[in-house]
């Protein structure tokens, strides 16, 4: 028989409460009812020890039984007590509100530990634990947060010391886990664009890791995603399988979207981009990717991405969630692959905003005279209008994403241009560094 613990309020009437609990101890071995708060219908919590189970509860004061923080210390005191295998809800509004209902149900899911209400299953992400060597795991609070580009530069950044290998899930895998060996291709737009041709997706985070970094990738994939983030189907274990047989010494797990891998880390790195919105972060299961990372780095944290108003406000949102945990600020800055000094460039990104910092980096930093710039690249049809628009150009300058080679690179070359692929490089911002704190989380792991 499962064992569960339960969610209860004082805005039920304590006989309609007992009578729930009695009916969940029929179908599971119920070891706890864990108070949440509520003095509708109870005037003291004293009145609890007649419903017959053992009762949880942080405080007995009235203000206590109010207080939002009461539920969250509650349950965590009874997970760690009674390491149960089921989180009953019998709660309801005005004590649980959506928010707060998501946070408990975070918790839950954090303590690898289903949360359930009447008409709601949330099971925590399968995590399987067959690595057998050091790792950690880069993941997203969605897409388009930059967490290629972060990857990519710690992958950079830990190669130095390490033999890292990268393991990458994304929704345009390949069928079977492949191996690309980053340090000796020659990742040429040509060679891009022929397994473009051969129906692979050329694009895919595994070859911008290999391209961007110079390392060993494995390419995987997935489809579907939960809300908190379990793939419905990935081949990322029989990519880690792979791994396990490779003589690197650190296996860094790339994420997809907002979806994790399916592989137990070592340490979590969360990429939140400092744009989205604040109920993305810290409503739904927001607090849970919160409460899994080990650092978190916030991406594009400038304008017209974020405001420094947005940004002190989304730190606030994660010290109330982990206040432990480390924050760097970066923001990005295009670093071309190859020279185009003194070359006619059209730049093709997708980059919502800041359109003119990018032409201002390249033109004052690589010296670049950008003719067009366009980020409609993950727009097939608008990006093809947009390259036969852009007028003389030398050099087609693209990140290598979305329709970048089976597109973007595949018109240049028809037109007779050359084609460079272009990092985003997360450059630490205000007092953060983020190379010290990628180094102090790994530093004791290989």
């Amino acid at each position: 028989m499962k064992t569960a613990i339960a969610l209860i309020d004082g805005e039920h009437y304590l006989p309609v409460t007992k009578a729930a609990l009695e009916k969940i101890a029929q179908d599971y071995d119920l070891k706890a009812a864990v108070f949440i708060g509520g003095t509708e219908k109870i005037a003291d919590e004293s009145e609890l020890a007649g419903l017959g189970v053992e009762i949880v509860k942080e405080s007995s004061s009235a203000e206590a039984m109010e207080d939002k923080e009461q539920a969250v210390e509650s349950l965590i005191k009874a997970l760690e007590i009674f390491k149960p295998e089921l989180v009953i809800d019998l709660s309801d509004e005005p004590v649980l509100d959506y928010t707060k209902r998501f946070t408990l149900a975070s918790i839950a899911l954090k303590h690898g530990v289903s949360y359930r209400g009447a008409d709601f299953l949330f099971n925590p992400p399968r995590l399987e634990n067959i690595l057998n060597k050091p790792s950690i795991a880069i993941i997203g609070t969605g897409k388009r947060v930059g967490k290629t580009a972060v990857s990519a530069y710690i992958s950079r950044l830990l190669k130095k010391d390490f033999n890292p290998v990268v393991l990458a899930m994304g929704r345009g895998g390949p069928t079977e886990p492949e191996i690309l060996e980053g340090d000796k291709l020659d990742l040429t737009p040509q060679y891009l664009l022929e397994q473009s041709r051969q129906g692979k997706h050329a694009a895919s985070d595994y070859y911008e890791d290999a391209l961007m970094s110079r390392v060993r990738t494995i390419g995987c994939r997935r489809a579907g995603g939960g809300l908190a983030g379990q793939p419905f189907i990935s081949n990322v274990l029989e990519g880690a399988k792979k791994a396990n047989g490779l003589d690197n010494d650190l296996v860094i797990l790339e994420g997809s979207g907002s979806a994790i891998p399916p592989v137990k880390a070592d340490k979590n790195i969360l990429v939140i981009g400092a744009y989205q919105n604040l109920q993305d972060i810290g409503g739904y299961f927001g607090p849970y990717r919160l409460m899994i990372a080990d650092l978190i780095v916030i991406t594009m944290c400038e304008e017209p991405q974020a405001s420094p108003g947005k940004i002190q406000q989304l730190l606030e949102v994660i010290n109330n969630v982990n206040p432990a945990v480390p924050v760097v600020l970066t923001v990005f800055r295009p670093a071309p692959l190859q020279k185009i000094a003194g070359r006619k460039v059209l730049v093709a990104t997708t980059a919502k905003d800041g359109l003119e910092k990018i032409k201002s980096h390249l033109e004052q930093q690589h010296g670049a005279q950008v003719v067009a710039i366009t980020n409609q690249l993950s727009n097939r049809p608008l990006l093809l209008e947009a390259i036969k628009a852009a007028g003389d150009f030398d050099v087609l300058l693209t990140e290598l994403k979305a329709a970048a080679v089976d597109v973007a690179t595949s018109t240049a070359l028809d037109l007779g241009k050359e084609v460079v692929y272009m990092d985003n490089n997360p450059v630490s911002a205000f007092e953060n560094d983020l190379d010290s704190a990628v180094l102090k989380l790994v530093q004791n792991l290989v």
